[in-house]
């Protein structure tokens, strides 16, 4: 990476911390940090563009659909007005801005698939961060950031199959587990990733099993 690609990193870094540090969602600084962190090692590993990957891992949820009232074309037009101010050549901006648009996950049933090696990377990472024990802690986080109910039995979970089913549902926070969290691990896009997310899938599972077990016992006194 030469130094003005590093100087862009530099100040995308400043600039995406100052706009999401304190969030409270889980869709904060130290997420993208995460993200950030994790996908400059698939990177490595993959032999991918690092800058690409870079850029797109800090801007992934620089306006995140889910607080923009559903609207998925905020984010890319952000990113590519902060990449067009610091004179980012146009094709990589183009590329950054394709990740940003398919990054997210959008239901059950619907295929999200990455059309390169940097956006597989990047969206792996995003979903690295979703589940085991951080992902536990953002979806509790990102549950009463929304007035979620925890849990109750007679709200089953809902397979979506389209991206509009899946902003408009009403769930629980436990439902979320099984209509996202735990399909996660298959759906990783590179080798790197699906070696990491096999121990955080099980850790979501044990959670899973001791939540029930805790919760048929609170049900019977």
């Amino acid at each position: 990476m030469n130094r003005d690609q590093k100087a862009v990193i530099s100040a995308t870094e400043q600039f995406v911390r100052e706009k999401l540090d304190g969030e409270g969602s889980g869709h904060d600084w130290w997420h993208i940090y995460r993200v950030w962190c994790t996908a400059k090692t698939i990177a490595v590993q993959e032999r991918a563009d690092l800058f690409v990957v870079e850029l797109a891992a800090m801007l992934h949820d620089i306006a995140d659909w889910k607080f923009h009232g559903g609207d998925d074309s905020v984010g890319p037009r952000v990113a590519r007005e902060w990449l067009s101010s610091l004179q980012v050549e146009p094709s990589v901006i183009d590329h950054v801005c394709q990740i940003i648009k398919d990054v997210s996950y959008k239901g059950a049933g619907v295929l999200t698939a990455m059309k390169t090696k940097e956006g597989m990377i990047v969206q792996d990472a995003d979903r690295l961060d979703a589940i085991g024990a951080v992902g536990i802690a953002r979806c509790f986080t990102y549950g009463g950031h929304k007035n979620r109910i925890m849990y109750d039995p007679a709200i089953k979970p809902v397979m979506h199959v389209s991206f509009e089913q899946y902003k408009k549902e009403q769930t629980t926070t436990v439902n979320h587990f099984y209509e996202k969290l735990l399909l996660l691990k298959d759906r990783m896009n590179t080798d790197t990733a699906k070696q990491i997310a096999h121990d955080r899938h099980h850790f979501m599972e044990q959670f899973l099993t001791q939540f029930f077990k805790e919760w048929e016992i609170n049900s019977q006194s």
